[in-house]
């Protein structure tokens, strides 16, 4: 029997948020093609967990595409910079260290090539605009800017083959939120990876921005986070 199961692009780093998004994706019925990057980040350990993760969902296929961003620097997470650790997170309207220049462009130029070549007419992704580091690319009005693009700039696009929609259902939820939501569709957290700087051996730092707001969402989900990190920290 042939499977009309329509397939979804979904960005998946193997981090908290992308694993969330992939299971709701799985369970609004679509067949996931995952995509991850290997563009030269420091936590590339990330990359496991995102293995991990598209096996546990059953993704019918994970392309790892590996593109340099070392090459250009400008982010703490692709140079030698030093990533900022903090006793906790506070919000700011400075950009931090860790933001990758047009990361998530990068990414979504790729996802929408992939969908191209996969047939899928839907893009998941997890950015969010509540519980996050401030990055410009996590903003609703950017994704309504490149769904634009999208639909602009591509042969299915312009021939009305398919229309696009990027979907990024955490888009307005905070970090506690997203918790719920993940374990309410089976997410075991365990396999996950979220540190900007973790150990070689893929221990959590407990200090960076990443670790403390994620911290912050399993503590106010009153639910334990099963990663063990190096420096618990104060949330």
């Amino acid at each position: 029997m042939v499977s009309h199961q329509k397939h979804a692009v979904v960005l998946l780093s193997g981090g908290l948020d992308s694993t969330t998004v992939a299971a709701v994706a799985r369970s609004e019925g679509f067949a996931i093609c995952a995509l991850s990057f290997d563009y030269g980040q420091r936590h590339r350990f990330e990359l496991q967990a995102a293995d991990r993760v598209a096996k546990w969902v059953g993704a019918v296929r994970h392309e790892v595409v590996k593109i340099d961003l070392r090459a250009f620097g400008g982010s703490s997470l692709t140079s030698d910079l030093d990533v900022p650790k903090a006793a906790a997170h506070s919000p700011s309207s400075v950009i931090p260290s860790t933001y990758v220049p047009a990361r998530n462009t990068i990414f979504l130029s790729f996802a929408l090539a992939y969908a191209e070549v996969t047939g899928s007419s839907d893009i998941f992704l997890g950015i969010n605009a509540l519980d996050y580091s401030g990055y410009p690319d996590c903003r609703p009005e950017y994704l309504s800017a490149f769904q634009n693009v999208a639909n602009l700039a591509t042969k299915a696009g312009v021939e009305g083959t398919s229309r696009f929609q990027l979907h990024a259902p955490l888009l307005h939820l905070n970090k506690a939120a997203i918790v719920a939501l993940g374990l309410k569709h089976g997410v075991d957290y365990s396999m996950t990876s979220s540190c900007y700087d973790p150990s070689p051996q893929g221990q959590p730092c407990g200090r960076c921005d990443s670790c403390h707001l994620r911290m912050k969402g399993f503590k106010e989900a009153g639910m334990r986070d099963p990663l063990s990190y190096a420096t618990e920290g104060l949330v």
